[in-house]
């Protein structure tokens, strides 16, 4: 760290997170197509000053490239909105009450009032030439091993147009992720070295996907900003793999530290490749790019909204690990019930049922099924289909009520699997007590001076699926006693 600290480094994070709600500024559905688009059309997007009445210089270098932009769309799914032929609708209540649970979670000061943004984009990736953008908390907290990183700023924001082909003079772009709502979140330059840059990154991941938010690649886009001492701030775009960052980092210190030799110290903007190196995109934006929405009226988030959501805040990964390690699931399980919320809410829903045994409900609704699912040659939801929620909770009812054990559940299972209806499935045959202590009994005498687990394992094997473990071994402990 030694190193990171003689260079001056400093860094700070820009997080781009897509939410799982309807487009932000028209309700239009918010996912991506492969089908042929229904209509092409082309247009002529032109610099425009900002809010200081100058034109930012990213913009300026953008339009004299001089490109032809031309936006596929859809009939059923693109709205007018998309298309820039009417003004944007009210901001997606659903997306913004998103928005404001992630700022809670990072412990931000909301703002009771704000003005939505047009920040000026003319690379063809809005229809418009502008990006809208809505400023909704500032100065939260980040706790990492390192020191605690201030959040600077919480933004709610259009996503671009995706981009379809492109070479020298055109390029073809998509309208179906235009307007998916983004939450961008901004950090000071509090990260003092590129361990703590990713350490800082995967816990804001965590927060994120705490919440409503999409899954997948291209989902999620992070930025870094770098600086060392005597060099201006660059921003390196598009990492996807947070393990990228530390190579890339390191690299872009390299590249500073020459740049400082050479006299050429000017901050940009790059893009992050696969094999750690960046290139050149565009000369770093200032201010001049922002003015004001005026189709759009103030947006205010009333304390009735904040203290609601306040009270309903997602757990994170790291508390609900803590909570299964204490209810008893070994390490393995813990990892595949966090790994997809559905099997999440199944496992708190089936606790609910039979608390008895957490380890157990967590193989049913992970282990067992994808045992099952290489065994039967079908994938986990196709298992997870046949043994679906209703078929599990209707097992547990029956093991609560002691009709069956802990050790016929599995054997359950794989009759429903096979073809059997549940209930002809819990139709297990049990042997009598009074019958198992005489077994018990006779064994003993004919082979005295034997342990309990011996005993026990001689019982199992004869009568594998009809007995209950627990009971027979408390039958032995008492007949040796």
């Amino acid at each position: 760290m030694q190193k990171y600290n003689e260079l001056g480094f400093k860094a700070g994070l820009e997080i781009h997170q897509q939410l799982d709600t309807p487009k932000l500024f028209s309700g239009a559905p918010s996912f991506l197509r492969n089908d042929e688009p229904h209509y092409l059309i082309e247009r002529k997007l032109h610099a425009v000053a900002g809010e200081s009445g100058t034109v930012d210089s990213a913009v300026a270098y953008e339009a004299h490239l001089g490109k032809q932009f031309f936006y596929e769309g859809y009939r059923d799914t693109t709205s007018l909105v998309e298309l820039d032929e009417e003004p944007a609708h009210s901001i997606n209540e659903e997306a913004l009450n998103t928005a404001l649970t992630v700022a809670l979670l990072l412990n931000c000061e909301i703002y009771p009032v704000t003005q939505v943004m047009r920040k000026t984009v003319i690379d063809g990736s809005n229809t418009s030439g502008f990006q809208r953008t809505v400023l909704i908390a500032h100065d939260g907290k980040i706790e990492t091993s390192f020191g605690d990183v201030r959040v600077a700023t919480v933004c709610l924001e259009e996503d671009s147009a995706r981009v379809i082909s492109r070479d020298k003079n055109k390029v073809v772009y998509r309208l179906d992720r235009l307007g998916i709502p983004l939450v961008e979140i901004a950090t000071y330059p509090d990260l003092h070295n590129p361990e703590q840059v990713k350490e800082c990154a995967l816990k804001i991941g965590e927060i994120l996907r705490a919440c409503k938010v999409k899954r997948g690649l291209g989902t999620i886009r992070q930025d870094v900003n770098v600086s060392i001492k005597g060099h201006d701030r660059v921003e390196i775009k598009g990492f996807q793999d947070p393990k990228m960052m530390i190579k890339t980092i390191d690299i872009e210190i390299d590249r500073q530290i020459d740049n400082i030799k050479k006299k050429k110290t000017t901050g940009d903007v790059r893009n992050a490749k696969e094999d750690g190196t960046s290139e050149f995109l565009r000369p770093m934006p200032g201010a001049d790019r922002m003015y004001p929405e005026t189709d759009l009226s103030l947006l205010r988030i009333g304390r009735q909204r904040i203290d609601h959501l306040k009270k309903h805040l997602p757990k994170l990964k790291t508390d609900i690990r803590d909570e299964l390690r204490k209810k008893g699931v070994s390490e393995d399980l813990i990892e595949l019930v966090l790994d997809e919320s559905e099997v999440l809410d199944e496992f708190h829903t089936f606790l609910d049922i039979y608390p008895i045994d957490a380890n157990l409900i967590a193989k049913m609704v992970t282990l067992w099924r994808n045992e099952f699912a290489t065994k039967k040659k079908k994938t986990f939801y196709q298992i997870k289909e046949i043994l679906s929620e209703s078929v599990l909770a209707e097992v547990l009812r029956e093991l609560a009520d002691e009709n069956i054990v802990s050790s016929d559940v599995k054997p359950i299972l794989i009759k429903v699997l096979d073809g059997s209806s549940v209930k002809d499935a819990l139709k297990v045959e049990k042997i009598d007590d009074n019958e198992i202590e005489k077994e018990i009994r006779s064994i003993i005498k004919e082979k005295p001076g034997m342990r309990a687990n011996a005993y026990m394992g001689m019982l199992m094997a004869k009568h594998k699926g009809k007995l209950d473990a627990k009971k027979a071994m408390e039958l032995i402990n008492k007949v040796l006693s």
